[in-house]
Protein backbone atom coordinates (compact mmCIF):
# COMPACT_ATOMS: atom_id res chain seq x y z
CA UNK A 1 0.00 0.00 0.00
CA UNK A 2 1.66 3.41 -1.06
CA UNK A 3 1.96 6.42 1.66
CA UNK A 4 1.37 9.07 -1.23
CA UNK A 5 -2.02 10.14 -2.27
CA UNK A 6 -2.65 11.46 -5.55
CA UNK A 7 -2.42 14.76 -4.09
CA UNK A 8 1.44 13.87 -2.71
CA UNK A 9 2.39 12.52 -6.10
CA UNK A 10 1.09 15.84 -7.58
CA UNK A 11 3.14 17.75 -5.74
CA UNK A 12 6.08 15.52 -6.08
CA UNK A 13 5.94 16.71 -9.41
CA UNK A 14 5.99 20.09 -8.69
CA UNK A 15 8.99 20.13 -6.54
CA UNK A 16 10.90 18.00 -9.59
CA UNK A 17 9.83 20.77 -11.69
CA UNK A 18 10.95 23.00 -9.57
CA UNK A 19 14.58 21.84 -8.80
CA UNK A 20 14.86 21.40 -12.72
CA UNK A 21 14.07 24.41 -13.86
CA UNK A 22 15.32 27.02 -10.85
CA UNK A 23 18.13 24.69 -9.07
CA UNK A 24 19.77 22.06 -11.26
CA UNK A 25 21.15 24.63 -13.98
CA UNK A 26 22.45 26.98 -11.02
CA UNK A 27 24.46 24.32 -9.13
CA UNK A 28 27.69 24.39 -10.76
CA UNK A 29 27.76 28.14 -10.49
CA UNK A 30 26.80 27.97 -6.77
CA UNK A 31 29.64 25.40 -6.09
CA UNK A 32 32.23 27.27 -7.75
CA UNK A 33 31.05 30.87 -5.82
CA UNK A 34 30.81 28.82 -2.54
CA UNK A 35 27.19 30.42 -2.04
CA UNK A 36 23.66 30.38 -3.37
CA UNK A 37 21.49 33.21 -3.70
CA UNK A 38 19.57 32.16 -0.79
CA UNK A 39 16.70 35.23 -0.86
CA UNK A 40 15.76 34.76 -4.19
CA UNK A 41 15.41 30.84 -4.32
CA UNK A 42 13.41 30.98 -1.14
CA UNK A 43 11.13 34.08 -2.44
CA UNK A 44 10.39 31.58 -5.27
CA UNK A 45 9.90 28.72 -3.22
CA UNK A 46 8.15 30.52 -0.68
CA UNK A 47 5.62 31.76 -3.21
CA UNK A 48 5.02 28.15 -4.27
CA UNK A 49 4.12 27.27 -0.59
CA UNK A 50 7.03 24.62 -0.23
CA UNK A 51 8.83 26.78 2.76
CA UNK A 52 6.05 26.15 5.52
CA UNK A 53 4.36 22.84 4.67
CA UNK A 54 3.57 21.64 8.22
CA UNK A 55 3.21 25.04 9.76
CA UNK A 56 -0.15 26.96 10.82
CA UNK A 57 -2.06 28.62 7.93
CA UNK A 58 -2.56 31.50 9.67
CA UNK A 59 1.51 32.72 9.19
CA UNK A 60 1.24 31.62 5.87
CA UNK A 61 1.70 27.68 6.14
CA UNK A 62 -0.29 24.62 4.54
CA UNK A 63 -1.15 22.58 7.77
CA UNK A 64 0.42 19.52 5.55
CA UNK A 65 0.82 16.19 7.04
CA UNK A 66 4.02 14.96 7.29
CA UNK A 67 4.29 13.14 3.95
CA UNK A 68 4.79 16.44 2.16
CA UNK A 69 7.84 16.99 3.57
CA UNK A 70 8.86 13.60 2.76
CA UNK A 71 8.44 14.20 -0.71
CA UNK A 72 9.82 18.08 -0.51
CA UNK A 73 13.26 15.84 1.43
CA UNK A 74 13.14 13.00 -1.60
CA UNK A 75 12.86 15.68 -4.40
CA UNK A 76 15.36 18.05 -3.08
CA UNK A 77 17.81 15.20 -3.33
CA UNK A 78 18.11 15.72 -7.06
CA UNK A 79 19.29 19.25 -6.70
CA UNK A 80 22.88 17.89 -7.86
CA UNK A 81 24.28 19.36 -4.37
CA UNK A 82 23.44 18.67 -0.82
CA UNK A 83 24.55 22.01 -0.07
CA UNK A 84 21.34 23.55 -1.35
CA UNK A 85 18.90 21.27 0.20
CA UNK A 86 20.83 21.70 3.95
CA UNK A 87 20.35 25.05 2.93
CA UNK A 88 16.46 24.77 2.50
CA UNK A 89 15.81 22.54 4.89
CA UNK A 90 17.49 24.76 7.71
CA UNK A 91 15.08 27.29 7.04
CA UNK A 92 12.20 24.60 7.10
CA UNK A 93 12.84 22.04 9.68
CA UNK A 94 15.80 23.73 11.99
CA UNK A 95 15.59 26.82 13.03
CA UNK A 96 11.90 26.93 12.64
CA UNK A 97 10.28 23.95 14.58
CA UNK A 98 10.50 25.42 17.89
CA UNK A 99 9.54 28.85 17.11
CA UNK A 100 6.15 27.95 15.43
CA UNK A 101 5.77 25.25 18.15
CA UNK A 102 6.47 27.73 21.35
CA UNK A 103 6.86 30.93 20.01
CA UNK A 104 4.53 33.94 21.22
CA UNK A 105 2.06 35.23 18.23
CA UNK A 106 4.12 38.15 18.01
CA UNK A 107 7.22 36.48 17.07
CA UNK A 108 5.82 34.13 14.95
CA UNK A 109 4.25 37.45 13.15
CA UNK A 110 7.35 38.56 12.54
CA UNK A 111 9.83 36.11 11.92
CA UNK A 112 7.82 32.87 10.91
CA UNK A 113 5.67 34.31 8.42
CA UNK A 114 8.56 35.38 6.47
CA UNK A 115 10.54 32.60 6.31
CA UNK A 116 7.36 30.92 5.09
CA UNK A 117 7.21 33.34 2.44
CA UNK A 118 10.96 33.35 1.84
CA UNK A 119 11.56 37.24 2.72
CA UNK A 120 13.98 36.41 5.37
CA UNK A 121 16.04 34.00 5.70
CA UNK A 122 16.93 32.30 8.98
CA UNK A 123 19.85 29.96 10.65
CA UNK A 124 19.89 28.02 13.59
CA UNK A 125 22.96 29.08 15.96
CA UNK A 126 23.84 26.10 18.75
CA UNK A 127 27.62 25.31 17.47
CA UNK A 128 30.58 26.65 19.21
CA UNK A 129 34.21 26.20 19.19
CA UNK A 130 34.30 23.91 22.43
CA UNK A 131 30.87 22.85 22.24
CA UNK A 132 29.89 20.55 19.00
CA UNK A 133 27.69 17.50 19.69
CA UNK A 134 28.22 18.30 23.65
CA UNK A 135 25.55 20.53 23.51
CA UNK A 136 25.54 20.87 27.87
CA UNK A 137 28.53 22.59 27.14
CA UNK A 138 27.49 25.99 25.31
CA UNK A 139 28.91 29.26 26.72
CA UNK A 140 27.39 31.80 24.89
CA UNK A 141 25.74 33.96 27.52
CA UNK A 142 22.27 36.46 27.09
CA UNK A 143 22.18 38.42 30.71
CA UNK A 144 19.11 39.70 31.63
CA UNK A 145 19.23 43.98 31.54
CA UNK A 146 15.86 45.29 32.08
CA UNK A 147 14.14 44.45 29.29
CA UNK A 148 16.42 43.29 27.04
CA UNK A 149 18.79 40.10 27.15
CA UNK A 150 22.60 41.45 26.46
CA UNK A 151 24.58 38.70 24.32
CA UNK A 152 28.00 37.85 24.20
CA UNK A 153 29.65 35.09 23.09
CA UNK A 154 30.67 32.91 19.29
CA UNK A 155 28.97 30.35 17.31
CA UNK A 156 30.32 28.25 14.22
CA UNK A 157 29.66 25.87 11.43
CA UNK A 158 26.23 27.61 10.85
CA UNK A 159 24.82 27.08 7.66
CA UNK A 160 23.06 30.41 6.43
CA UNK A 161 25.74 31.77 8.22
CA UNK A 162 26.29 34.54 5.85
CA UNK A 163 22.97 35.46 4.55
CA UNK A 164 20.61 35.05 7.63
CA UNK A 165 18.51 37.53 8.49
CA UNK A 166 17.45 36.22 12.08
CA UNK A 167 19.30 33.26 14.01
CA UNK A 168 17.54 30.53 16.91
CA UNK A 169 20.00 31.10 19.03
CA UNK A 170 20.74 28.51 21.83
CA UNK A 171 22.11 30.69 24.84
CA UNK A 172 22.80 30.56 28.41
CA UNK A 173 20.11 32.65 30.20
CA UNK A 174 20.89 32.01 33.73
CA UNK A 175 23.76 30.71 36.10
CA UNK A 176 25.21 27.35 36.21
CA UNK A 177 26.46 24.61 33.60
CA UNK A 178 24.65 21.11 32.06
CA UNK A 179 21.34 21.25 30.48
CA UNK A 180 19.68 23.92 32.86
CA UNK A 181 19.53 27.58 32.40
CA UNK A 182 19.56 27.36 28.44
CA UNK A 183 16.86 29.89 26.41
CA UNK A 184 16.32 29.62 22.56
CA UNK A 185 16.21 33.21 21.63
CA UNK A 186 15.67 35.07 18.21
CA UNK A 187 18.01 37.39 16.75
CA UNK A 188 17.93 39.53 14.06
CA UNK A 189 21.25 40.02 12.88
CA UNK A 190 21.10 43.74 11.80
CA UNK A 191 21.41 44.21 15.27
CA UNK A 192 24.68 46.11 16.94
CA UNK A 193 27.23 44.06 18.00
CA UNK A 194 26.68 41.24 15.73
CA UNK A 195 29.11 40.29 13.31
CA UNK A 196 30.04 37.13 10.86
CA UNK A 197 33.62 37.24 11.79
CA UNK A 198 34.43 34.13 9.45
CA UNK A 199 33.37 32.46 6.15
CA UNK A 200 34.31 28.98 6.18
CA UNK A 201 35.93 26.80 3.34
CA UNK A 202 34.77 22.99 3.66
CA UNK A 203 35.54 19.38 2.23
CA UNK A 204 31.87 19.82 0.34
CA UNK A 205 28.82 20.84 0.72
CA UNK A 206 30.40 23.90 -1.37
CA UNK A 207 27.26 25.68 -2.19
CA UNK A 208 26.14 25.77 1.59
CA UNK A 209 27.38 28.84 3.42
CA UNK A 210 28.72 28.61 6.72
CA UNK A 211 29.91 30.87 9.12
CA UNK A 212 31.70 32.01 12.69
CA UNK A 213 29.56 34.10 13.87
CA UNK A 214 30.18 36.71 16.85
CA UNK A 215 28.17 38.40 19.42
CA UNK A 216 29.62 41.48 21.37
CA UNK A 217 26.67 43.30 23.96
CA UNK A 218 24.34 42.34 20.98
CA UNK A 219 20.39 43.30 22.58
CA UNK A 220 17.45 42.03 21.90
CA UNK A 221 14.30 42.27 24.02
CA UNK A 222 13.48 39.64 26.30
CA UNK A 223 10.17 38.98 24.04
CA UNK A 224 12.23 37.22 21.24
CA UNK A 225 12.79 34.45 23.62
CA UNK A 226 10.98 31.13 22.43
CA UNK A 227 8.48 29.70 25.08
CA UNK A 228 10.38 29.69 28.64
CA UNK A 229 12.91 30.87 29.93
CA UNK A 230 15.35 27.65 30.57
CA UNK A 231 13.80 25.60 28.08
CA UNK A 232 15.88 25.93 25.40
CA UNK A 233 17.94 22.83 25.36
CA UNK A 234 14.37 20.74 25.75
CA UNK A 235 12.74 22.47 22.25
CA UNK A 236 16.68 22.42 20.54
CA UNK A 237 16.31 18.33 21.33
CA UNK A 238 13.10 18.52 19.91
CA UNK A 239 13.94 20.73 16.87
CA UNK A 240 17.18 17.73 16.37
CA UNK A 241 15.01 15.29 16.11
CA UNK A 242 12.72 16.40 12.76
CA UNK A 243 16.27 17.82 11.49
CA UNK A 244 17.65 14.40 12.11
CA UNK A 245 14.88 12.75 10.38
CA UNK A 246 14.54 15.35 7.53
CA UNK A 247 18.47 14.52 6.89
CA UNK A 248 18.21 11.13 6.61
CA UNK A 249 15.41 11.38 4.34
CA UNK A 250 17.31 13.52 1.85
CA UNK A 251 19.96 11.26 2.11
CA UNK A 252 18.82 8.23 1.75
CA UNK A 253 16.77 9.42 -1.13
CA UNK A 254 20.27 11.33 -2.72
CA UNK A 255 22.15 7.41 -1.83
CA UNK A 256 19.27 6.37 -4.29
CA UNK A 257 20.25 8.41 -6.92
CA UNK A 258 23.73 8.18 -6.94
CA UNK A 259 23.44 4.02 -7.09
CA UNK A 260 21.03 4.62 -9.74
CA UNK A 261 23.20 6.68 -12.23
CA UNK A 262 26.32 4.42 -11.51
CA UNK A 263 24.20 2.10 -12.45
CA UNK A 264 23.38 3.67 -16.27
CA UNK A 265 27.46 4.35 -15.92
CA UNK A 266 28.48 0.96 -15.56
CA UNK A 267 26.21 -0.20 -18.49
CA UNK A 268 27.44 2.54 -20.93
CA UNK A 269 31.14 2.04 -19.79
CA UNK A 270 33.07 -0.57 -21.59
CA UNK A 271 36.22 -2.06 -20.41
CA UNK A 272 37.79 -5.73 -21.45
CA UNK A 273 35.34 -5.59 -24.55
CA UNK A 274 32.11 -5.73 -22.30
CA UNK A 275 29.85 -2.91 -20.63
CA UNK A 276 31.23 -2.77 -16.31
CA UNK A 277 27.76 -3.89 -15.34
CA UNK A 278 28.52 -7.51 -16.81
CA UNK A 279 30.83 -8.18 -14.20
CA UNK A 280 28.89 -9.94 -11.51
CA UNK A 281 30.65 -8.29 -8.39
CA UNK A 282 29.39 -4.88 -9.86
CA UNK A 283 26.21 -6.35 -10.59
CA UNK A 284 25.82 -7.80 -6.77
CA UNK A 285 27.20 -4.93 -5.20
CA UNK A 286 25.08 -2.04 -6.89
CA UNK A 287 22.18 -5.03 -6.08
CA UNK A 288 23.26 -5.01 -2.73
CA UNK A 289 23.08 -1.12 -2.24
CA UNK A 290 19.58 -0.62 -3.46
CA UNK A 291 18.50 -3.50 -0.74
CA UNK A 292 20.13 -1.48 2.02
CA UNK A 293 18.93 2.03 0.40
CA UNK A 294 15.29 0.19 0.64
CA UNK A 295 15.84 -0.80 4.02
CA UNK A 296 16.56 2.80 5.03
CA UNK A 297 13.99 4.35 3.17
CA UNK A 298 11.53 1.98 5.21
CA UNK A 299 13.11 2.94 8.81
CA UNK A 300 12.63 6.87 8.01
CA UNK A 301 8.77 5.96 6.58
CA UNK A 302 8.13 4.27 9.84
CA UNK A 303 9.98 7.24 11.99
CA UNK A 304 7.94 9.86 9.78
CA UNK A 305 4.42 8.04 10.62
CA UNK A 306 5.56 8.28 13.71
CA UNK A 307 5.75 11.81 13.91
CA UNK A 308 2.43 12.26 11.64
CA UNK A 309 0.62 10.16 14.64
CA UNK A 310 2.01 12.18 17.72
CA UNK A 311 3.73 9.29 18.99
CA UNK A 312 5.71 8.99 22.50
CA UNK A 313 8.39 11.54 22.15
CA UNK A 314 11.20 9.21 23.58
CA UNK A 315 10.24 6.50 20.73
CA UNK A 316 10.30 9.17 17.85
CA UNK A 317 14.00 10.04 19.08
CA UNK A 318 14.78 6.33 19.50
CA UNK A 319 13.99 5.80 15.87
CA UNK A 320 15.46 9.32 14.29
CA UNK A 321 18.57 8.10 15.64
CA UNK A 322 18.50 4.94 14.11
CA UNK A 323 17.43 6.84 11.13
CA UNK A 324 20.37 8.98 11.15
CA UNK A 325 22.87 7.03 12.06
CA UNK A 326 21.92 4.84 9.16
CA UNK A 327 21.40 7.00 6.59
CA UNK A 328 24.98 8.48 7.49
CA UNK A 329 26.87 5.43 7.59
CA UNK A 330 25.13 4.49 4.32
CA UNK A 331 25.92 7.38 1.98
CA UNK A 332 29.53 6.58 3.34
CA UNK A 333 29.20 3.21 1.85
CA UNK A 334 27.21 4.26 -1.31
CA UNK A 335 30.09 7.20 -1.58
CA UNK A 336 32.65 5.17 -1.42
CA UNK A 337 31.44 2.11 -3.47
CA UNK A 338 30.28 4.04 -6.48
CA UNK A 339 33.08 6.46 -6.79
CA UNK A 340 35.41 3.00 -7.09
CA UNK A 341 33.34 2.07 -9.82
CA UNK A 342 33.63 4.85 -12.02
CA UNK A 343 37.53 4.72 -11.77
CA UNK A 344 39.90 7.87 -12.60
CA UNK A 345 36.86 9.27 -13.67
CA UNK A 346 34.87 9.29 -10.62
CA UNK A 347 38.19 10.85 -9.10
CA UNK A 348 37.72 13.98 -11.60
CA UNK A 349 35.93 17.10 -10.29
CA UNK A 350 33.57 17.08 -13.19
CA UNK A 351 32.13 13.64 -12.50
CA UNK A 352 28.55 13.82 -9.80
CA UNK A 353 30.17 11.58 -8.24
CA UNK A 354 33.18 13.31 -6.91
CA UNK A 355 30.54 15.65 -5.78
CA UNK A 356 28.97 13.09 -4.30
CA UNK A 357 31.81 11.71 -2.17
CA UNK A 358 32.40 14.93 -0.73
CA UNK A 359 28.83 16.28 -0.03
CA UNK A 360 27.73 12.64 1.77
CA UNK A 361 30.47 12.51 4.72
CA UNK A 362 28.70 15.21 6.51
CA UNK A 363 25.65 13.50 7.16
CA UNK A 364 27.53 11.65 9.99
CA UNK A 365 28.63 14.24 11.72
CA UNK A 366 26.17 17.69 11.12
CA UNK A 367 23.49 17.41 13.77
CA UNK A 368 24.95 14.84 16.61
CA UNK A 369 27.90 12.93 15.04
CA UNK A 370 27.14 9.10 14.81
CA UNK A 371 28.70 8.69 18.07
CA UNK A 372 25.85 10.86 19.40
CA UNK A 373 23.37 8.48 18.12
CA UNK A 374 24.91 5.33 19.24
CA UNK A 375 24.76 6.52 22.54
CA UNK A 376 21.31 7.69 22.85
CA UNK A 377 19.79 4.44 21.02
CA UNK A 378 22.74 2.47 23.68
CA UNK A 379 20.80 4.55 26.72
CA UNK A 380 16.81 3.90 25.39
CA UNK A 381 18.15 0.62 25.26
CA UNK A 382 19.08 0.65 29.22
CA UNK A 383 22.49 -0.52 28.01
CA UNK A 384 24.47 2.11 30.79
CA UNK A 385 25.54 -0.15 33.45
CA UNK A 386 23.92 1.06 36.88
Amino acid sequence: MSLFTAEHEMFRKSVRAFVEKEIRPYVDEWEAQEIAPLHDLFQKMGSLGFLGLNYPEAYGGAEADIWYTVVLAEELSRAGAAGIPMAIFVQTDMATPALAKHGSHGLKEKYLAPAIRGEMVCAIAVTEPNAGSDVARIQTRAELDGDEYVINGSKMYITNGTQADWLCLLARTSAGGGYQGMSLIIVPTDAAGFSVSKKLKKLGNHSSDTAVLTFEDVRVPVSNRIGEEGMGFYYQMEQFQVERLVGALGGVAGAECAVRDTIQYCQERKAFGKPLIANQWIQFKLAELLTEIEAAKQLNYSCAAMVESNADPMQVTRIASMCKLKAGRLMREVADTCLQFYGGMGYMEETPISRYFRDARLTSIGGGADEVMLGIIAKMENMNPR
